[in-house]
């Protein structure tokens, strides 16, 4: 058992790194619970597929709206203590949604405003949560961290999390988001036992918050790995958005698997995570980070064409198994070629730009999804993910070039 930690959590990383690893996974574990209750509470309080979808567009609002702003105060603050007040919120919120489903005074206005409040704060949590792991190892070994942290997420919150938020929902909508809660709790009490180290850059910060947003925005917009990683997110989660809006109106009627089925969706694709887990190492000894990003926008085309075309679950699931395998990869390589550029004071602000680009295609997406959906079916998004993919990937093919900037592997970050 010793060795299966060690080798798990090497020595070299240190304690706070495994105290990291385990407030990671337990919040993936309840964010994944979430993820397949949140959509069932609102596809059993609606037939509307554009209330359906606004779920996922209040939830993709917030980093939109405040991302930057999150990566400012990320680097200017202690970014430990982001991740306890912003989880702090997050179990009050959730105690609060609880409340409310136990007294039957639930409803979809309570429902969206609760995941829009928990979008928001999980925005200042998962941004100065991102910044921690460059903090507490070396370069060398920021792609074995990633690893680790990126396991956890397949694992728990996508491979455990949605099938049993899914099984709890079925003992009562309110089961699933006092567990969140409680494991939101359980994460907090963990990550402050991290020693991290100062990040400041030791001048003076009392400058105004838009000069800092301005001068990280600025910086990834120059630098060309960075700013082909923002707009390759940002285009394809236009598509993307649309077609994962409605996903569990797909799932439920589409393919007729019902509330356990949704969540066994999102688990078969954290199967395919778990496959890109074991392969990962061999891939990047064997292939460029920069084709491995280009071979995932491929695969993800791909992805949207097999899903418009089925209505098969037999069909449907080993497409999300390839699917769940192409994210782990390509999100693991995007998060460590960054990591890799950017300087530790500038990690916090870079990543909001980032989250931009994430969230901005998301929202735009998932609105586009709704009214597709509505107006001509739940196969309409995934048709039209397809079209735009195919357009996008050919128009900024030449652009991933700029990714080599992050190429440099040293052995200790495959052997992990």
């Amino acid at each position: 058992m010793r060795t299966l930690v060690d080798r798990l959590f090497p020595e070299r990383l240190g304690t706070s790194f495994r105290w990291l690893v385990g407030s990671s996974w337990v919040s993936n574990l309840g964010d994944g619970v979430a993820m397949a209750a949140g959509p069932l509470v609102l596809a059993a309080l609606t037939q509307d597929a554009r209330l359906v979808a606004l779920g996922a567009t209040v939830q993709w609002l917030p980093p939109l709206a405040f991302g930057l702003l999150a990566g400012a105060i990320s680097d200017r603050l202690d970014r430990r203590r982001i991740v306890l007040v912003g989880n702090a919120l997050r179990v009050l919120v959730l105690a609060v949604l609880s409340l409310a489903m136990l007294t039957g005074h639930v409803s979809i206005g309570i429902v969206l405003g609760a995941l829009l409040l928990l979008g928001t704060s999980e925005v200042f949590v998962d941004n100065a949560a991102s910044t921690l792991l460059p903090m507490l190892v070396s370069r060398e070994d920021i792609l074995v961290g990633n690893a680790r942290l990126q396991a956890g997420f397949v694992t728990l919150n996508q491979l455990a999390g949605p099938p049993l938020g899914a099984a709890l929902f079925t003992l009562g909508m309110v089961v699933p988001f006092a567990s969140q809660a409680i494991l939101v709790g359980l994460a907090t009490v963990l990550v402050g036992r991290l020693q991290l180290p100062p990040h400041r850059t030791g001048r003076e910060e009392r400058g105004k918050l838009r000069h800092d947003i301005v001068e990280g925005f600025g910086w990834a917009m120059r630098h060309g790995a960075v700013r082909t990683l923002v707009a390759t997110i940002f285009i394809f989660n236009l598509t993307f958005g649309a077609a994962w809006s409605v996903l569990v109106l797909y799932a439920t009627r589409h393919l007729g698997l019902g509330e356990v089925g949704f969540g066994l969706v999102t688990t078969v694709q954290a199967a395919g995570g778990l496959l890109g887990i074991l392969a990962y190492s061999w891939l990047t000894r064997h292939v460029s980070l920069t084709n491995i990003m280009r071979a995932g926008l491929v695969i993800e085309t791909f992805t949207h064409l097999g899903l418009a075309l089925t209505s098969s679950a037999w069909v449907a699931m080993p497409i999300f198994f390839v699917f769940g395998a192409h994210a782990f990869v390509w999100g693991t390589t995007s998060v460590t070629i960054r990591q890799r550029v950017v300087p530790t004071e500038l990690q916090g602000r870079v990543n909001s730009v980032n989250l931009v680009g994430v969230f901005g295609g998301l929202v735009v997406g998932s609105v586009i999804g709704g009214a597709l959906a509505e107006q001509w079916g739940v196969t309409a998004p995934f048709w039209y993910a397809f079209a735009g993919s195919a357009v996008f990937v050919v128009a900024i093919w030449r652009e991933l070039r700029h990714l080599s900037a992050g190429e440099q592997v040293a052995p200790e970050e495959v052997e992990g």
